[in-house]
């Protein structure tokens, strides 16, 4: 039988929703939770496996066993796709599963001679997977349930790393393992008002271009000339109303061209209104607020060197936030042209959790450049 592993973080993604950042340690996953966060990465490894199924087909399916842990740690997710378990290790009763289970299970499962990894978490997941195997050479693929997830160790999303684990166990089409870097954020960066990564070390994953995402690369300061021209093209197009403005570095020169001091990880909404500054209405909103100041207009910068524009680090807005302000067409996208040719013509991506949304939002969308500066550019689900 082809023996595929499994391990999944259960708490990974909580905080993404209602605004809270990562869940590492179990306070900000209880935190998470009393403010009404519901898990989702049993869902979304599921997912995966499901794909993974799916390709498969016929007797490979009937030949995969996924080697797991008990419960919300993998046997759940293998449940809900259908598939064969065999479950080798179990947290114990009555508390909450911690990084030391994501360790102990991952050693477990590795241990059964796996031909695949699969992983659900964010980064801290993925430098406790990195620490769980240490010169044991396994292959890996992490299925993207967190909120930052810098690493280069993901799939762009669920069912693309069910693909991608598909084509590894197949061996066809020529995949190889390459050293992806496991990546987190440096926490004295920002303290200093900088989104930096630190790297941790390196896991091999298959390699599969456009389904496995990139690092996320630091980011440039831009030219002011070039904010400040995105900066008067979004106050254009915006005129008077509610502007939703997701976290990165260039929309927080944006914001501070215009006038107003915004956070650099959240998500904060601004009140627009020519001849006036902008008045800050609510800052790090959660997904609940957003709903309920019900922005005009959603502005976004895609992420460098990865190029994820929805569903990485700004999970606070959500399919229904972008859905109530009205979709595409008020979506505005920034980003200097420096960073779109960073990205050497790969789409900036989307993983909202909602396929049909993603199908939506997906082709090509005007991108502001400058003032009076567009770029049609691909976005892709």
């Amino acid at each position: 039988m082809t023996r595929v592993g499994l391990v999944v973080n259960p708490v990974a993604g909580l905080g993404g929703r209602v605004g809270l950042g990562g869940t590492d340690g179990p306070d900000r996953a209880r935190t998470a939770l009393a403010l009404g966060a519901r898990p989702l990465a049993e869902a979304r490894a599921a997912a995966a496996l499901g794909e993974l199924a799916a390709r498969a087909g016929g007797p490979a399916r009937d030949g995969l066993l996924v080697v797991t842990a008990a419960g919300p740690l993998g046997a759940g997710s293998v449940a809900a796709a259908g598939l064969t378990e065999r479950v080798v290790y179990a947290a114990g009763a009555g508390r909450d599963t911690s990084a030391a289970d994501t360790v102990a299970a991952v050693r477990a499962v590795v241990a059964e001679g796996v031909d695949l990894l699969l992983f659900a978490g964010g980064d801290g997941t993925a430098r406790d997977v990195l620490g769980a195997l240490g010169d044991v050479p396994c292959p890996v693929l992490g299925v993207p349930t967190g909120v930052k997830m810098h690493s280069a160790v993901f799939a762009v999303g669920p069912r693309a790393a069910g693909e991608v684990a598909a084509a590894w166990l197949a061996r066809t089409g020529g995949v190889r393992l390459r050293d992806a870097e496991v990546m987190d954020r440096d926490e004295d960066a920002l303290g200093e008002g900088r989104v930096t990564s630190r790297l941790f070390g390196w896991l091999p994953v298959p390699d599969v271009p456009v389904r496995v995402q990139q690092r996320k690369t630091g980011s440039t300061a831009a030219a002011p000339h070039t904010v400040a021209g995105i900066a008067a093209e979004v106050a254009e197009r915006v005129g008077e109303g509610l502007l939703a403005l997701g976290p990165g570095s260039t929309t927080r020169a944006v914001a501070a061209v215009l006038g107003a001091d915004v956070s650099l990880t959240g998500v904060d909404v601004l009140a627009l209104r020519p001849g006036h500054p902008p008045r800050v209405v609510a800052r790090d909103a959660a997904e609940d607020a957003l709903l309920a100041l019900a922005p005009d207009w959603v502005a976004l910068s895609p992420i460098g060197g990865q190029g994820f524009l929805l569903g990485r680090g700004n999970q606070q807005i959500s399919p229904r936030v972008l859905r109530a302000a009205g979709g595409r067409e008020r979506l505005l996208v920034l980003c200097t042209e420096t960073k779109l040719a960073a990205l050497g013509g790969r789409p900036l991506l989307l993983d909202t959790g909602d396929d049909a949304l993603d199908a939506e939002l997906s082709g090509h969308l005007p991108v502001i450049t400058g003032r009076r500066r567009t770029s049609l550019y691909r976005l892709a689900g």
